[in-house]
């Protein structure tokens, strides 16, 4: 049979990947997702989740889902130009817009699919996409299925940037596409430059900012609002995911009539079930927490300030800047993954990356900071990072 065939290339490719060291194990987890978690069956401190503020368990989100579910049911059951739209959904829309001052917002299931459908919709083969070579792999699949030309710029290099843009002079449009920040380095893209070159150049500027929104600048509002560029971005992409909440669900924020366009030709809006009515009860909650108070932000803030400034005096190399993204850098794939492995038998749940996700020779522990997180459970991890370390340059795994 064609089945059992393929059953034996599955088995083949799975065999290829775990030989390369890259098979992804998932941990089953009991409970929220929260600072102290219980997986597989051990009691760890996580450090590698994009619950940014500590919203996940929040006990105020969690009221709000409850209540939607009563006043508003289960789901839609279908999509929303079919079957109607609830009042929340378009609340929520009004909510993202007026956060980031822009002019309409357009809901979609996820980040991934916000990504997936805005460039089919919006360009065509007369039209080029310049987008950073580290981009996001959602963004790089909606790129694909643009018929745009596609051109890339070398991770936020402005020279290569504008060398691109030269190429592309004879585009009918032409869009430079970057992440906000870049998830494996913790960078933040030079939104500034980037803005000064696309209005030199008559481009348009398109922001994936899933891992900023929420915490980063001064409001929340993003790397725009921290690099001062807030109206000169004209597509904003993020997600509802990591800070705000930590659920499900994306959107695309711009122009109204850039929404509208999505309204009427994005693939993953017209054919997905939009956002179940839980999940956007508790964003507006989430999104009034955040327009509320700078508690929570100011905490992140001092957790990762923390964090940096003691693994630098712990003798750790760290990759340079200020978000909770803080990848220790060890080098060699092989003692990354050991040193891991160490730190989880030490309680701390934390995920080596190598190559192919980083470069050779980059391997590294992406530590991400929370809000929720406690003073002394940031120093029990540093603790833990040293014993690792040592454990594994002498060899051996220490108690």
């Amino acid at each position: 049979m064609t089945s059992t065939r393929y059953a034996a290339h599955a088995a083949s490719v799975l065999d290829q990947i775990e030989q390369s060291g890259l098979t992804k194990r998932e941990r089953g987890i009991t409970g929220p997702q929260q600072a102290e978690i219980t997986a597989d069956g051990a009691e760890v401190l996580n450090f590698c989740a994009n619950n940014y503020l500590g919203l996940a368990d929040d006990p105020r989100l969690i009221e709000a889902a409850k209540n939607a579910l009563d006043a508003w049911g289960y789901g839609l059951a279908s999509v929303r130009f079919i079957c109607g739209t609830q009042e929340q959904h378009l609340e929520l829309e009004r909510r993202v817009s007026s956060f980031l001052g822009t002019e309409a917002t357009i809901l979609f299931s996820s980040c991934f699919d916000a990504n997936g459908g805005v460039f089919e919709a919006l360009f065509g083969e007369e039209d080029a996409i310049i987008s950073d070579e580290l981009n996001h792999a959602s963004l790089i699949d909606g790129i694909r299925l643009c018929k745009a030309r596609r051109l890339r710029y070398r991770n936020r290099d402005m020279a290569d940037l504008e060398a691109q843009l030269h190429a592309a002079s004879d585009a009918r449009f032409r869009v430079i596409v970057t992440d906000g920040v870049f998830s494996m380095d913790g960078y933040i893209a030079p939104l500034a430059e980037i803005c000064d070159l696309a209005e030199k150049h008559d481009a348009l500027v398109f922001v994936d900012d899933s891992h900023a929104v929420g915490f980063i600048g001064a409001h929340g509002r993003g790397t725009p609002e921290l690099c001062g560029v807030e109206g000169r971005v004209d597509i904003y992409t993020g997600t509802f995911g990591k800070a705000l909440g930590g659920a499900s669900g994306g959107y695309v924020s711009s122009r109204r009539e850039i929404v509208d366009v999505l309204r009427q030709k994005a693939r993953p809006y017209l054919f997905s079930n939009t956002l179940a009515p839980s999940i956007v009860a508790g964003t507006l909650r989430a999104i009034d927490l955040l327009e509320g108070s700078d508690e929570l932000r100011e905490r992140l803030t001092a957790n990762a300030a923390l964090f940096r400034r003691l693994m630098t005096e712990a003798g750790f190399d760290l990759q340079p800047g200020e978000h909770p993204i803080v990848p220790v850098m060890f080098g060699d794939a092989a003692r990354t993954a050991r040193i891991a492995d160490e730190m989880g038998r030490r309680g701390i749940y934390v995920t080596a990356f190598s190559f192919p996700v980083v470069p050779r020779e980059k391997a590294r522990i992406r530590v991400q900071l929370s809000a929720a997180h406690t003073e002394e459970q940031i120093r029990r991890c540093v603790d833990a990072f040293t014993a690792s370390r040592d454990a594994v340059a002498a060899g051996g795994e220490l108690a």
